[in-house]
Formats: structure tokens, sequence, C-alpha cells
């Protein structure tokens, strides 16, 4: 049986890949190659920064399917404007113009059911692609320019091998539909937070998402000693399971600049990781 656990955070900046990476090292240790990381914030990934020495095994070309208006054939009747939902289509008929913007397409293939002048026919378009390494780590990397993140989350997450028992999920930041496609089929959401003022404003969000989806989940908050105590006032008031404190450490967030967050791990730091990667695994009954 295999589990996802989703590492997500409503604001940017809070430590979400320094808790993603230190975490899949520390199971690595335990599961071996048991556990694999995905890193879906494909528009920026950067998990491999902290992997110098990894190899890219592989990758694979994401294509969205995209329609074409041949206006030769169109009727500019505009049957296919009222079956797509997305408002991708335009038609004007006055000038006989008729365009799919494909940054607001789906590739429901709607416009093509529409049509009964067999106008429109579909052409394939990169949106990014699925980057394999031998560490263990696989990325989403969108195509710049590209709108499609969502899709590209959700096409990343199949080619997840089905045979780890661990699949560790680093999501984007914020509450947006690629972070909700990244958490939606997690079986433990981990939240991380800062405490602050923004870091207080934008876990909230997240916590009201997740309950919304109904996802089990818990908070690491991360440089702690910064900021103020209300965040762990929320975190009490409302019944919510501190998984743990990452306090601030200057060495730490040295070795994060230079991408060396693996190595020479203060103490401090890696009794903490260590603390809620066991509680995790004890709420996934592991």
């Amino acid at each position: 049986m295999s589990y996802n656990i989703a590492i997500a955070s409503g604001k940017g900046g809070t430590g979400k890949t320094t808790v993603s990476v230190s975490l899949f090292q520390t199971l690595r240790k335990e599961l071996g190659g048991d556990v694999v990381l995905v890193d879906c914030d494909v528009e920026e990934p950067n998990d491999a920064l902290f992997f110098a020495n990894a190899k890219l095994l592989h990758n694979n070309e994401i294509k969205q399917r995209i329609p074409i208006i041949h206006t030769d054939k169109c009727t500019f009747c505009r049957k296919c404007v009222e079956y797509c939902e997305f408002n991708a289509v335009v038609v004007m008929p006055s000038v006989e113009f008729a365009e799919v913007n494909a940054s607001l397409c789906h590739s429901c293939g709607a416009c093509l059911v529409a049509c009964q002048f067999d106008a429109i026919t579909e052409t394939e378009q990169l949106i990014g692609q699925v980057n394999h390494y031998d560490t263990g780590l696989i990325e989403g990397k969108l195509t710049v320019g590209s709108a499609m993140q969502t899709m590209l989350v959700k096409e990343l997450k199949k080619h997840i091998p089905a045979n780890k028992l661990l699949v560790l999920l680093d999501a984007p930041p914020g509450t947006s539909c690629q972070v909700v496609e990244t958490v939606s089929d997690a079986d433990y959401v981990i939240l991380v937070t800062e405490p602050t003022p923004f870091g207080l404003h934008d876990l909230k969000l997240m916590v009201q998402l997740l309950r919304e989806i109904g996802k089990p989940f818990g908070v690491v908050v991360n440089k702690s000693g910064l900021g103020n105590e209300e965040v762990y006032q929320f975190l009490d008031d409302d019944g919510i399971d501190l998984l743990g404190n990452i306090p601030i450490n200057k060495l730490f967030a040295s070795n994060y600049a230079k991408g060396d967050l693996l190595n020479n791990i203060p103490l401090e730091i890696a009794s903490v990781v260590n603390q809620f990667t066991h509680k995790i695994m004890l709420n996934l009954g592991l």
C-alpha cells in the first residue's frame, strides 16, 4: 500500500522546501528506495538544487491537445463558443474570425463535439516535462509561458511509481488550483508556516481549504523564535496538531542559501526533523 504525504503552505517562503527535502532524507535513511519525493511546484521546482550529485535518468514531455478552427470550413455559428465552459473559444461572425485561446483551453473536447462541419481539429502543444532523477526525486517543469500548471501537476502524478511505500508531494505555495490538485489524493498534509502575521494569515486559508476537502493535517512551525506567539494560540484554539518547531539557525539558513541543506545539519534541527518524521509515521500507522 502506498501513502501520499503532501507538504504545503499558504505562504511562499515559509520553508516548505526545507521540510520536504529534510523529511525525504530522513525517511530514505529508514526506508531506503521505498520513498520518492515529487516536486509539484512546476513553475519553480527547486528540490533538485539540494541534490548536487543527482543524475537525470530520463524525462517525459507533457503535451496538451489544442483545438484549431479552420475558417475555410467554419460557418461561424458560435456553437463551439456555447459548449466551451472555459471561455477559450472566440468567434466573431461579422469579421469571420474564429480562434481558440490555448492559455484558457482545458482540452476537454467539447468544441469538437459541438462542431457539425468538421471545422475543428487538434494539435499538440508542449506544456512541460517530467524529470526523473537517480536520487528518487521526480519533478515537473512547466514550459515558460504556459498557463497549464494544474494540468501538468495532474500528469506529473501519473508518473509516480506505484510500488513506493511513501510518496512526498512538495506542493506549490498558496491555495490555487494546482495546490488543490497536489493535495487531492494525499493521505496526510504537513502545513509549514512561520510565526509572523503573514504566515498566520495564509495558514488559516490552508486550514480552511483542507477542512473543506476533508484532509487530515498537522503543522510545522519554521523559523521558530521569529515574530510572535499568535500562530501557537491559533493552533491551540483550533485543536490543530503541532508537529514540531524548527528554530532559527544562521548555519542552517546559510547552508540552504548555498544549496547545501543536507550537509552539516545542526543537531537541534536534525532532532526536530526526526521527531516530527516519527510522529507522522505513527499517524499513518507505519
